[in-house]
């Protein structure tokens, strides 16, 4: 499903070039479970934003799903996202304005799809999240363990084939962590493929492959 193939990302930081991607191959199949790990500054959400299409590579090519993407112009590649790719982030990136409700269906307003359908599709998510007595709150009347659940079902309204997680456990406790992973996991086994940044060996470590970035490289991957 997805494929990378000699990827190499520089900028210009001071008046020096930094390689953030260094040569990166890297080959993910439908259904698979990876997380990427490694220290800060290490690359790997530059990765993560590449496979996420939120990035270009200066050279390499990215096969998403068979097709592809290095050369899509920018409407391209944010028709090929909002098909095929969700994105979870570490700090929820909600709307303050909106309630879970219409927080979830944003996806769907945006591609124009009728009320009626919006919220046919978002109460099934609302429902099966846990967030039932939540769906009319806003975020800041959320705890962050359900601001989050809120992101993922917004991520996974469309159904994308690849979920993408940068650091989804990093603003909250031990416990919502835990939930939130437990939820990401059921995704996984329910067909989406599941890419996690983590920082956290013990939640880098469930995954069923890992991949570490060092220095703008693959340093390792094991489990696939």
């Amino acid at each position: 499903m997805i494929e990378l193939i000699d990827i190499c990302r520089t900028f210009a930081v001071g008046g020096q070039e930094v390689r953030a991607m260094d040569h990166v191959s890297l080959t993910i199949g439908a259904g698979e479970y990876l997380s990427i790990m490694g220290p800060s500054g290490s690359g790997k959400s530059t990765l993560l934003n590449i496979i996420g299409l939120l990035d270009t590579p200066n050279s390499g090519t990215y096969s998403l799903d068979g097709r592809d993407v290095t050369s899509l112009r920018d409407e391209e590649l944010a028709a090929m996202r909002s098909l095929k790719i969700g994105f979870i982030f570490q700090f929820f990136h909600l709307i303050p304005r909106f309630t879970a409700t219409e927080n979830i269906e944003l996806p769907l307003m945006l591609a124009g799809v009728p009320i009626k359908r919006r919220r046919e599709r978002s109460a099934a998510l609302i429902d099966s999240f846990g967030l039932g007595n939540r769906r009319h709150h806003h975020p800041d009347e959320l705890s962050g363990g359900q601001r989050q659940r809120v992101a993922i079902a917004r991520a996974v309204i469309n159904q994308p084939a690849v979920l993408l997680a940068d650091e989804p456990t990093g603003n909250l406790d031990r416990s919502s962590g835990a939930e939130i992973i437990e939820l990401l996991e059921e995704l996984n086994q329910g067909g989406q493929t599941l890419v996690i940044v983590t920082h956290d060996p013990e939640i880098g470590e469930r995954a069923g492959r890992r991949v570490r970035v060092v220095d703008g490289r693959l340093a390792s991957d094991s489990g696939g």
